[in-house]
C-alpha cells in the first residue's frame, strides 16, 4: 500500500491512519490507549470546520480536554498560532498527540489530568477549551458541566465540545444551554471527510 493510502490531509493537517507504520510502531511501543484515545475521531472534523468558521484569536492559549491525539488542537496552533496543552487522563495517548504535532511542525504541550482535577485557577490560564468526543458515558456528564461552568467562572472566553450526538453529550449540551446560557446546535459538512453530530458552546 503507498504511503500517501495511510495519510489524510484534513483542514491543512496530515494525519496518519491507524495502519501507517508510524502509528503501529507507537501502539507497540505505547501501549493501547486505555480511555479511547486510540485512534482519529470523525468529530474533530466538526471542530475544525467550526474553528475555521468562527476563529480564534491569534496566539490564543487552548486546553484540549480529553484529547486523544490531540487533532483539534494540533489544528489551533497550525491555524492560529495558539499555545496549546493537550489534557487527557491516559497518558498513553501522548505521544500519539507529539507525533502528530512535529508531523505538522508544531508543538503542543500535555497535561495528565482528570476533569475533576482541573480547577478554576488552572483554567484562567487559558483563553479557550475544546473537547471532541468525551461524553461518551453518562458519567462524564457531570464533570464536563463542572468543567464547563468553572472555565466561564475563570473568564475563559469561549468552551467547544463537539460528539457525534450520544444521549449523555445531548444531556450535558442541553443542560449547559439551560443553566450556563451554552448554545447547542446540530453540524455536518461533508468536506474533506463526511461527518455529521453537534456542537456545545459556551462563550463569554
Amino acid at each position: 500500500m503507498a504511503s500517501n493510502d495511510l495519510s489524510r490531509r484534513l483542514f491543512g493537517l496530515t494525519v496518519r491512519k491507524n495502519a501507517h507504520p508510524d502509528i503501529r510502531k507507537l501502539r507497540r511501543e505505547a501501549g493501547e490507549p486505555a480511555l479511547h484515545g486510540n485512534k482519529f475521531w470523525k468529530s474533530s472534523c466538526l471542530m475544525m470546520d467550526y474553528l475555521q468558521r468562527t476563529p480564534l484569536e491569534k496566539g490564543a492559549r487552548v486546553l484540549d480536554i480529553g484529547c486523544g491525539w490531540g487533532l483539534g488542537g494540533i489544528f489551533c496552533a497550525k491555524r492560529f498560532g495558539a499555545r496549546v496543552t493537550g489534557l487527557d487522563a491516559d497518558p498513553s495517548v501522548f505521544p500519539f498527540v507529539h507525533y502528530h504535532a512535529g508531523l505538522n511542525r508544531v508543538s503542543v504541550d500535555t497535561w495528565r489530568c482528570r476533569y475533576e482535577k482541573v480547577s478554576r485557577a488552572d483554567l484562567a490560564g487559558f483563553d479557550a477549551v475544546i473537547g471532541t468526543d468525551i461524553c461518551f458515558w453518562d458519567k462524564l456528564e457531570n464533570p464536563l458541566y463542572n468543567l464547563t461552568r468553572r472555565a466561564l467562572q475563570a473568564g475563559v472566553q469561549r468552551v467547544v465540545l463537539a460528539d457525534p450526538g450520544r444521549p449523555p453529550f445531548r444531556s450535558l449540551a442541553e443542560r449547559a444551554e439551560d443553566k450556563l446560557g451554552a448554545t447547542y446546535e446540530e453540524r455536518e459538512i461533508r468536506r474533506p471527510m463526511k461527518a455529521s453530530g453537534c456542537l456545545m458552546i459556551a462563550e463569554q
